[in-house]
């Protein structure tokens, strides 16, 4: 098999594809051949040193979803078949495990063994090509804002980094779940696409930013709102006067979400919360991985029920070969693309 192998913490030059023996599955375990792997930013993180929580220490093999085609089953497995399509299950990519080491480890490679009970029959609706690209996405939002938030109908839900894959997700779940969605973008170029992009279901888009000066965006929520506010706001960067503005623009009761690390430490005035009852939480899918199939299953049934009904649609922005992750990881550091971007090996 094919795997990619981090060799320092660095760019994206310390990636090496190397090639390692084809593991077999033992007793209760499958081997999956991977047909697509989603690349996530944690991963970029998790190259640069960052994420060590994950990662571990250099060599290592990143990658926290993926999917394919089961090419053999160990003994004692009767739920699951050779050729059978299947994703792997959020809890399935995890930290090298070091007391069997054909287990574990993340899924930059082209072959993946795990418990077949870490594997999760897909829906023949979804392309080999997306098999992995699904629950950093779509469970991150679904996991949060309908688990957790319990978002209602009417509520009003702000999505910073519009353009990225989890906002895309998040906006087609709080459509699901019957709220009105704003869709925040620092880049005034990416509207236009937003617009035409038919799984981009925002009902309104703000630019937040014009050549990295951030513009009085609040005087667009206000307007947008009829000054009520922002019930959720989903965000990925929330730091500084970004997050200020989010607070400041806060319904009453409203709550922030942070589930990204990707802006700068900054002084934030946290006093009108308690003006507003509001609060600011923290969530990462991890929260539910750990917590086995008792906590993410009812999730991940019914992401995959709205995907074989046609309501949830991925949109995917490039596709790169195992062998070209140096290139996909370039493509997705420059921030211009618009969706996901997945490995085929």
């Amino acid at each position: 098999m094919k795997i990619v192998i981090a060799r320092a913490f660095g760019g994206p030059d310390v990636f090496d594809v190397v090639e390692r023996p084809t593991p077999a599955p033992g007793p209760g375990q499958v081997l999956v051949r991977i047909t697509s792997i989603g690349l996530n930013y944690a991963e970029l993180m998790a190259r640069r040193g960052q994420y060590k929580l994950i990662s571990g220490d250099p060599p290592f093999t990143t990658g926290l979803e993926g999917g394919g085609i089961i090419e053999a089953v160990g003994p004692g497995v009767s739920d699951r078949h050779t050729g059978q399509r299947v994703i792997l299950s959020p809890d399935a990519p995890r930290r090298k495990d070091a007391a069997n080491p054909d287990l574990g480890g993340g899924t930059y490679r082209s072959h993946y063994l795990c418990d077949a009970a870490q594997t999760i029959p897909a829906p023949s609706v979804l392309p080999d090509d997306q098999l992995g690209a699904i629950w950093l996405t779509y469970l991150t939002a679904w996991g949060c804002l309908d688990t957790y938030q319990h978002v209602s109908p009417g509520a009003i839900v702000a999505l910073p980094g519009a353009s990225s894959g989890v906002a895309l997700a998040a906006a087609q779940v709080v459509k699901h779940l019957g709220g009105i969605t704003i869709g925040l973008t620092t880049s005034a170029s990416k509207v236009d696409a937003l617009k035409t992009i038919p799984t981009a279901k925002f009902d309104h888009i703000v630019v937040t930013h014009d050549q990295g000066k951030m513009l009085p965006w609040h005087t667009d929520i206000r307007r947008i709102t009829d000054s009520r506010g922002v019930d959720v706001y989903f965000d990925p960067v929330a730091s500084g006067e970004y997050l200020n503005t989010e607070i400041r623009t806060l319904a009453q009761y409203g709550t922030i979400w942070v589930y990204g690390l990707l802006g700068a430490p900054g002084v934030v005035d946290v006093q009108p919360l308690i003006r507003k009852s509001a609060a600011i939480r923290g969530w990462s899918i991890g929260e539910m991985s750990a917590k086995g199939a008792q906590s993410y299953g009812p999730a991940t049934a019914s992401i995959l029920a709205c995907f074989e009904s046609g309501e949830f649609k991925q949109h995917i922005a490039a596709r790169y070969k195992l062998d070209e992750v140096r290139a996909a990881h370039a493509e997705m550091e420059k921030g211009a693309h618009i969706g996901k971007i997945v490995l085929t090996p």
